[in-house]
């Protein structure tokens, strides 16, 4: 599935979307070795993605699944008192 490449960078820790935009435009971005100028590039998992001549690593997302019993108060305050 292909994605936004400043999407790619942020998701990457690389900088924020924005800053992401910055460095594209400034030409300090390549994908598969060619330097990208333009917004909006789509890039698949496949790609080879470099910033400031770094390769990117793209990070595995974890996903946790929590249970949280009925009549436990998970909050930093409780107005209650309980």
């Amino acid at each position: 599935m292909a994605e936004r490449l400043q999407k790619v960078i942020a998701e990457a820790g690389i900088a924020s979307r924005r800053k992401a935009e910055d460095l594209i435009t400034s030409g300090k971005v390549k994908v598969n070795g060619e330097i990208v100028t333009e917004l909006g590039t789509k890039v698949s998992r496949k790609d080879r993605i470099e910033v400031n001549n770094k390769p990117i690593e793209k990070q595995q997302k974890e996903y946790y699944l929590l249970n949280k019993p009925r009549g436990v108060i998970s909050s930093v305050s409780d107005e209650k008192g309980r």
